[in-house]
């Protein structure tokens, strides 16, 4: 299952991609996320993160991996645990009006053969309330930081 979004934001295109191609920011743009910190790399693929999340009042933790790093037009990240696989993908394009950022955020969630099933009548209510969450929470963010 998967949850997508779309926004655009009064930024350069360099700038958005440079800050958030750095995982470690998760924590002022994702509500979910607890603690995000490097492991190893120099940021770019191959690159890989300790992630701390709350969802549904449970802290869980997942190793991620940046997999694409293609400045400025995309980032994928893939994390996973014992139980589910994240990967996040980002791309980035100039503005209609040429005065910003769009970005189109997808995440792409796989929890096993048994839970997919059940997952999209489980989770798909909460899980578009979180992306909603996060889309705000990540334009705030991108005004005073990128």
């Amino acid at each position: 299952m998967y949850v997508e979004r779309t926004l655009t934001v009064p930024r350069p295109i360099e700038s958005v991609f440079d800050y958030l191609g750095d995982f470690t920011h998760t924590g002022e743009w994702d509500p979910g996320t607890v603690e995000t910190t490097r492991v190893s790399g120099d940021g770019g693929v191959g690159t890989t993160y300790a992630n701390t999340s709350e969802f549904l009042g449970r802290r869980t933790s997942l190793d991620y991996e940046t997999i694409t790093f293609d400045r400025p037009t995309r980032l994928r990240f893939r994390g996973h645990n014992k139980t589910a696989t994240a990967t996040d993908t980002m791309t980035f394009a100039a503005s209609a009006d040429g005065t910003g950022t769009e970005i189109h955020y997808r995440a792409d969630f796989d929890f096993g053969r048994l839970l997919n099933l059940v997952a999209p009548l489980v989770l798909r209510r909460k899980l578009d309330q979180v992306a909603d969450e996060t889309v705000e929470q990540l334009g705030k963010t991108l005004l005073d930081h990128a």
